[in-house]
């Protein structure tokens, strides 16, 4: 059979199908639209023919693009809504994150070996962290940080309710995240660099309060959202860190198409970082900031580190082994 053949034997039901296909993306589409999944799978198969017979590229990028147009219907019906919010979560962003665990376990050690290191200097050479944090910064955190009562007043008068408390914290948080992402840009580099910063600047943070404030003021305060707000930091630092790889090994790819691929890849990393975020403000504006004992908060923020742990070695695996 020749290309010729071929084409005007099937080109009544492409044009059946492409008619279907631009009615459902226009949302005008009515019964008919049962018959796409049908008609899908006979595309699919004239496209593997095509291919295979070698008829030409005016009929393979035709059925190329009549097929992606009919697949991204059919994903998109099935993953819409809260379906897809919930398939996410319980198993897309655990298995992003075991399928890129070098990457997880390299931003984890870039941001704690500093920040452990910071704040065990306090106890030999306090000038390291006079260094990071400014005179400025010491200041604050003896105002944050020199007692409960102290904190609370100072939060008070910082910023009025808890729910402005949120949105600082949202802004906060998510600029962050942003400038860790937006680092793998410049080949990787800038997501180092800000992980390493923060590593040093939040361990340098935690080393002066132990030293010259009220320590139980901040680590019960951090206690209840650290899960959620340095997890997504390292899930920014990996979607990063992908971006920064792409640009200095795109294989054999030019670097364009190997970023843009890397940045699809790297969607639910983002998404999940932005979750993440989003979950510890809401913990820090209404619970860390509130007057409730410490072992309550010590309690939540342990439950949280654990709970996290399960999630990310265990959510998605039965789904992934099917």
């Amino acid at each position: 059979m020749t290309s010729g053949d071929f084409e005007h034997r099937n080109m009544a039901r492409w044009a059946e199908y492409e008619s279907l296909v631009s009615l459902m993306e226009k949302g005008k589409a009515g019964p008919e639209a049962e018959r796409l999944p049908h008609l899908f799978r006979e595309m699919s198969l004239d496209l593997s023919l095509a291919e295979s017979r070698m008829y030409g590229s005016h009929i393979t990028e035709r059925l190329n693009e009549l097929v992606i147009r009919g697949y991204e219907l059919i994903y998109q019906r099935r993953r819409s809504g809260w379906e897809a919010v919930v398939r996410f979560v319980a198993t897309e962003l655990p298995q992003a994150v075991r399928k890129d665990w070098r990457l997880f376990w390299l931003c984890n050690a870039v941001f704690w070996l500093p920040f452990v290191a910071m704040m065990l200097s306090a106890h030999h050479d306090i000038r390291w962290i006079q260094a990071v944090l400014g005179a400025e910064g010491m200041a604050s955190m003896e105002q944050m940080y020199g007692g409960k009562e102290e904190q609370l007043s100072h939060l008070r008068s910082e910023y009025g309710s808890n729910f402005m408390m949120f949105c600082f914290y949202i802004y906060n948080n998510v600029a962050i995240d942003f400038r860790i992402f937006a680092g793998g840009m410049a080949a990787g580099i800038g997501t180092l660099f800000f992980l390493l910063f923060n590593g040093l600047h939040i361990g340098a943070a935690a080393g002066y309060v132990n030293h010259a404030c009220d320590p139980e003021s901040f680590w019960s305060f951090v206690a209840g959202h650290s899960s959620f707000e340095l997890l997504g930091m390292v899930l920014s630092g990996m979607a990063g860190m992908r971006l920064g790889l792409a640009i200095l090994r795109p294989g054999r790819l030019p670097r364009v198409r190997a970023l843009v691929a890397a940045s699809k890849d790297a969607l639910p990393l983002i998404y999940g970082a932005a979750l993440l975020t989003s979950l510890a403000a809401v913990v820090e504006g209404f619970w860390s900031a509130r007057g409730i004992p410490s072992e309550w908060k010590y309690t939540v923020g342990i439950i949280g580190w654990v709970l996290h742990i399960v999630y990310f070695s265990l959510a998605g695996r039965a789904r992934h082994a099917a």
